[in-house]
């Protein structure tokens, strides 16, 4: 009864991000989001412990939390807030069937759910307007660096043989935040450090960048070299499936230099020079045996005697 309550509830909320994912290119990713956090909590099912699971009283709070959450992004008018109140929602579920083993196993799924959800609209155009301004100048940049003719008048990029319109549509946006939930997504599937996994997670920042800048900028080397017509196909049809194979190109890359960067160290072995001369522990930094509770060294050799004759 409880889950058919929610479920009536909070339906309007879900479809209308569903609208969002099919109708607005940016939120695209939307559709996986949910199936990436079901596969990761089948993943995490056999370190769950769940047979020992047992459910708790304290999801109420969280599902009246959520709740709150929701009866607020109604009065202000968020679907945002809205949005966001399913996330106490569900880990308020988790805690009133499966109690805290639940919640830690569902937490991370619980987390990424976060990248299905649009943006609030006024986050939208400011984060939109900055990614055009960077995208336009770093883009006319580069023209100008490969050898042509370029310069910027507000978001267009002006050339010898057309204008290139950095619209807010292709501002990046979508490309940052799809490739944030991916990074995440790696990052959390992933076996390295934690350093590793949040170096990883911001770079998806300065790579969504590089992406979008070479889309621009390979538009407007096909704009002088082939035409415009060319070009604007590639812009507008080609290039947006492109980038994405682009940029996680560049993400094995940085996982690649990031795996010989920083090398995990193994257990050390004792170093034969000690362990001939009786040293029981294992070498450590500087040649200095690491004696375990309980063990005496070997006592010294004797040295060799002088004869006093």
């Amino acid at each position: 009864m409880l889950l058919a309550c929610l479920g009536w509830v909070c339906w309007p909320v879900l479809g209308d991000m569903v609208h969002r994912w099919s109708t607005d290119p940016r939120y695209g990713h939307g559709y996986l989001v949910p199936l990436f956090a079901l596969g990761l909590l089948w993943m995490r099912r056999p370190s769950s412990d769940l047979d020992r699971a047992r459910g708790s009283l304290g999801g109420v709070v969280l599902v009246a939390i959520g709740s709150a959450v929701y009866m607020l992004g109604g009065y202000v008018g968020s679907g945002w807030i809205e949005g966001l109140s399913l996330l106490p929602v569900l880990a308020g579920l988790c805690v009133l069937f499966g109690g805290t083993t639940a919640l830690r196993w569902a937490a991370p799924s619980l987390a990424f759910l976060f990248f299905m959800i649009p943006l609030p609209w006024r986050f939208e155009v400011a984060l939109g307007a900055s990614l055009q301004r960077i995208a336009t100048k770093l883009s006319t940049v580069s023209l100008q660096t490969l050898g042509f003719v370029a310069y910027s008048e507000g978001n267009v990029i002006v050339m010898e043989e057309g204008r290139i319109g950095v619209v807010e549509a292709c501002s990046g946006l979508g490309m940052l935040m799809t490739f944030i939930a991916i990074s995440t997504a790696v990052a959390i599937v992933v076996r390295r450090p934690w350093l590793d996994r949040i170096l990883i997670v911001f770079s998806a920042i300065p790579i969504a960048l590089i992406a979008n800048i070479a889309r621009i900028t390979l538009t407007g080397v096909l704009h002088e070299t082939v035409g415009g017509e060319w070009a604007d196909r590639f812009y507008h049809d080609l290039a947006g499936w492109l980038m994405i194979p682009f940029a996680l190109g560049l993400l094995m890359i940085e996982l690649w230099v990031l795996s010989r960067l920083f090398v995990e160290l193994e257990a050390e072995e004792p170093v034969p020079g000690l362990a001939m001369m009786g040293f029981a522990g294992n070498a450590g930094p500087r040649g200095v045996s690491n004696l375990r509770a309980g063990e005496h060294a070997a006592p010294p050799l004797p040295g060799p005697t002088r004869s006093t004759d």
